[in-house]
């Protein structure tokens, strides 16, 4: 049935893809544009950005003569026109057709900002993990070119990604960067970069510092004529102001800033400032008043399913509420609210997800979803059997997770401990080299001097490095390779390319903090793994951890 299913979609993605491929085949430039050079289609989708199907004329008789003349780096550059005046459902399609053109250019910086483009539309939908994968693929490109504006975007775009992951250290020493480059470059980048450092610090509890830079924002917005991040800066601040206690002024200043939330059609930091208004009141014990802020909070998460975790606990203080209040039924709807908002935390916040504080954890709000059920008349037999099993495996899952916690960091030790360095060519003795081979020792010797070369030029790191390309950069055939590295190095051939391949990665990740940002893909293809699966099953199997846990465990103060 599940493969059915899969079939189903497959089939539906394929039709739906050759009718955009349809569509772009089928379109033919105007014969008023038939002569037209590219700049003319660029400056045409530029000058009607608010005539929206005239710049989508304009970018698809770009596309379309890109097409016939196969100029990769225009199509890449059309593909992202089109992009920008397309429907959002569209709009991860298209990266991956500007990706696709941008790879055939071979043009680096293209490649780069492709990635970016790609990162920006994972970042719009809400799907950070895969938005950072991307954004530092962007950066190992855009760092090879000397485009420092491109630079900086990169870093301010990997900055938010990592603050809305929780890498909030890593978030401010990009943002520092970031705020020095486009002080003199852009005045808008430069007051939210300041913003988003202020962010930062907010979240990392030194309010004064975050409360220094929404004072600069605001200073420096009066000084750049540019207002428009003025109601954030202030909205940045009555937050510090709820975490410094001082919550009378935490509710007049977010207060104030609320209208300018609402036309801005603004719902996310709406529902922030309406929580720490009502976390304010609720602090000061006046509960009542308290209420229709949170309220607003979940009215914004039923209409947009927009949550954050600090916005965790607008349910758990309704749940709270309701239930000094004896009120079963609204406690029981806040109850299986927060069971959703968890469910979207689990899916956009992984990286958060173990560091959040749950009063009402998993087992906890089940338990308590079956109390307030069997008050209202449910006594299904079924659920609470399904509860003391659901309680057992928890404790059986904790136990497991102990032992195993014990047997990774065994083994992340000795893999510090071990040496990583490249294999090196043992010496040749003529006299014995030839046994068990059935080969020409002098063939051997010119093998294993090439072998050498291959080790030395890292050219193990070249993706889809298998045993007919070794045996080429060898200057021999696949069966001689096979068995002179059998000998000589003890494995075969797959297993030494790999182990090459790790032994870099694991190198680099020791001695090198900057690697230590890279994802798992990042890391995969900076080590040349055909794909992301490739290289976590391969880094496991020769480390007996993953790639993540031993980041994790590098990170940490020694």
């Amino acid at each position: 049935m599940k493969n059915r299913k899969k079939l189903y979609l497959i089939l539906i993605l394929v039709v739906l893809s050759q009718k955009n491929i349809a569509q772009h085949s089928d379109f033919k430039i105007p014969d008023s544009l038939n002569n037209k050079d590219y700049s003319y289609f660029s400056n045409g989708v530029l000058v009607n950005k608010k005539q929206k199907h005239k710049a989508i004329l304009y970018a698809k008789s770009w596309l379309s003569k890109s097409k016939s003349e196969q100029n990769w780096n225009q199509m890449a550059l059309a593909y992202k026109a089109i992009m920008y005046n397309a429907d959002k459902a569209q709009l991860l399609s298209y990266s991956d057709s500007v990706l696709v053109a941008a790879k055939k250019s071979k043009d680096v910086a293209l490649i780069g900002t492709a990635y970016l483009t790609k990162g920006i539309v994972y970042y719009d939908r809400k799907e950070h993990t895969k938005a950072l994968d991307n954004y530092l693929i962007a950066d190992k490109y855009i760092s090879q070119t000397d485009d420092s504006y491109a630079i900086h975007k990169v870093k301010y775009a990997i900055a938010q990604t990592k603050y809305y992951l929780g890498f909030y250290h890593e978030a401010i020493a990009l943002l520092k960067e970031c705020i020095k480059y486009y002080e003199s470059e852009n005045d808008r980048a430069y007051l939210n970069s300041i913003h988003s450092l202020g962010l930062c610090y907010n979240k990392v509890n030194n309010y004064k510092l975050s409360s220094y830079y929404n004072k600069l924002g605001l200073e420096e917005s009066k000084k750049l004529e540019n207002s428009e991040m003025d109601v954030y800066f202030n909205h940045s601040e009555g937050i510090n102001h709820y975490f410094k206690k001082e919550y009378t002024q935490a509710i007049a200043t977010l207060n104030k800033i609320l209208p300018g939330l609402k036309n801005k059609n603004d719902f996310a930091n709406e529902a922030v400032a309406n929580f720490y208004i009502g976390k304010s009141y609720w602090d000061l014990k006046q509960y009542n008043r308290a209420l229709p802020f949170l309220l607003k909070v979940d009215k914004i998460f039923v209409e947009e399913k927009y949550t954050r975790p600090d916005l965790r606990e607008n349910f758990e203080l309704l749940i709270d509420f309701y239930k000094n209040q004896n009120n079963i039924a609204l406690e029981l709807v806040y109850t299986k609210r927060l069971t959703e908002v968890d469910i979207i935390l689990i899916k956009n916040y992984k990286y958060l997800s173990r560091k959040i504080f749950k009063v009402y954890d998993t087992k906890k709000l089940q338990l308590h979803n079956l109390e307030l059920e069997k008050s209202t008349g449910s006594k299904n037999q079924i659920i609470y059997i399904l509860t003391v099993l659901f309680s057992t495996i928890i404790a059986f899952l904790a136990i497991r997770h102990y032992r195993s916690k014990k047997y990774y960091r065994q083994k992340f030790e000795e893999l510090m401990e071990s040496s990583t360095d490249t294999k090196k060519a043992t010496s040749i003795n003529y006299s014995n080299v030839n046994e068990g081979l059935d080969i020409n020792p002098e063939v051997i010797a010119m093998i294993l001097k090439n072998l050498e070369k291959f080790e030395k030029n890292r050219k193990y790191l070249e993706k889809d490095m298998n045993l007919s390309r070794l045996a080429a950069l060898l200057n021999t055939n696949s069966k001689y390779a096979g068995k002179v590295i059998h000998k000589y190095r003890g494995q075969k051939i797959i297993d030494y390319i790999s182990d090459l391949k790790l032994n870099h990665i694991i190198t680099l990740l020791k001695n090198e903090n900057k690697y230590r940002l890279y994802t798992n893909e990042a890391l995969g293809e900076e080590a040349g793994f055909s794909s992301t699966q490739n290289f976590t099953r391969a880094f496991k199997k020769h480390t007996k951890i993953s790639p993540t846990y031993f980041i994790q465990e590098l990170q940490k103060p020694i």
